[in-house]
């Protein structure tokens, strides 16, 4: 038999990015394994256990996930236990679509059932649609018919996600009225029971809204009835935040190749930079101008990530405070070309009064920021 071959090096292929219940396909077995408690109807495993999926647990090696108010994880189970839908509001980038993410595979054991709301969304997408072919040579059936999120979830009893359902025209987002109410869609084009798809246990939706976005629509009453909101707010802890930051750029710089992890120093100025610009204050209580782009708690994971990929690949070391400096005008030219300006504001009259070394050189960088 011939030896096989060996497959070069970096020709093997991976997800970029592995939904949560394959990515955390150990934890939810040992969590499901060690899972006494009860159970709402449909669902995979007991409150108390979904929440140490999303919140850890040391005693049995569940990694931190969601970093947020627990309070609000409690509330959010509690209202995917019930008849209504959840909906998770608040600014860009504090993890909304994390979180929804987590509950649907702890829930359901599947994220992927996800609607990507947008002004091009149509009800085929968020329903189901039909195979044309089969449809004009056989007619209406359920061969014909190409599920949707929100048919395979009821029929299933699995859990749905709505990214940015503001997002979507006003006569889209109220298709979800009758779904969420009556938990029956209505299939006319067939006849009999499969006519009508009755929601199993289990089925339930949880939308997401940014706060700060432009193009949003505003929701009717009758939809926001059927939805019980909760909103998820930046991390207040400075500490907590950098921890955040160090640990998901740590993962992600190593998903790229690069095995050298962040520079302590970077990550204080880049985090410390972020907070500022975001709250309009700086560490000792001065007042500044805020940028009109949302600073981020993700939008500083993905700088942080940017830093290192740069440093080690175009240079072979770890990133630099001159290289915060190089990103950060990608990062603060979405929205505003005055947010250029202030930051350069920022560097020269809030970073020149900072002590440290990695302070100085972000200082002396200003120069790389052209406005």
């Amino acid at each position: 038999m011939a030896a096989k071959k060996k497959k070069k090096k970096g020709t093997e292929r991976t997800a970029q990015r592995p939904p949560a219940e394959v990515l955390h396909a150990d934890e939810l077995a040992k969590l499901r394994e060690n899972d006494d408690g009860e159970r709402p109807p449909g669902w995979s495993m007991s409150l108390p256990a979904v929440r140490r999926f999303i919140l850890g647990d040391s005693d049995l090696g569940i990694r931190k996930k969601f970093v947020g108010n627990p309070s609000l994880v409690d509330r959010a189970m509690v209202t995917l236990a019930t008849s209504r839908g959840l909906m998770l509001i608040g600014e860009p980038g504090t993890a909304k679509s994390l979180l929804s993410e987590l509950l649907a595979a702890a829930i359901s054991g599947d994220s992927t059932l996800t609607i990507q709301g947008g002004a091009a969304t149509t009800e085929d997408q968020i329903k189901y649609s039909w195979n044309y072919a089969l449809l004009v040579s056989e007619g209406p059936s359920l061969k014909a018919l190409v599920p949707a999120p929100i048919y395979r979830g009821m029929s299933e009893g699995k859990v749905v996600r709505f990214e940015e359902i503001t997002r979507c025209p006003l006569e889209v987002q109220d298709a979800m009225l009758s779904l969420l109410s009556d938990r029956v869609l209505a299939v006319p084009e067939l006849v009999g029971e499969d006519g009508m798809v009755f929601a199993t246990e289990g089925f339930n939706v949880i939308a997401t809204a940014n706060t700060r976005d432009r193009g949003v629509n505003e929701m009717s009453a009758a939809l926001k009835r059927r939805l019980n909101f909760e909103t998820v707010f930046p991390i207040a802890d400075y500490e907590t935040e950098l921890a955040l930051v160090r640990r998901e750029a740590s993962r992600l710089l190593e998903k790229s190749g690069v095995p050298i992890a962040p520079d302590p120093d970077v990550l204080d100025i880049l985090v410390t930079t972020f907070r500022e610009l975001r709250s309009g204050e700086t560490d000792d209580g001065q007042s500044m101008e805020r940028l009109s782009t949302v600073m981020s708690t993700a939008e500083a994971v993905s700088v942080a990530h940017t830093v290192g990929v740069r440093g080690y690949y175009l240079r072979g070391e770890v990133g630099t405070p001159e290289d915060v400096v190089e990103c950060l005008a990608g990062t603060a030219a979405k929205d505003s070309e005055d947010d250029l300006k202030r930051i350069r504001r920022y560097l020269e009259q809030r970073v020149a009064k900072k002590k440290g070394a990695h302070w100085k050189r972000l200082y002396d960088a200003r120069d790389l920021l052209s406005d």
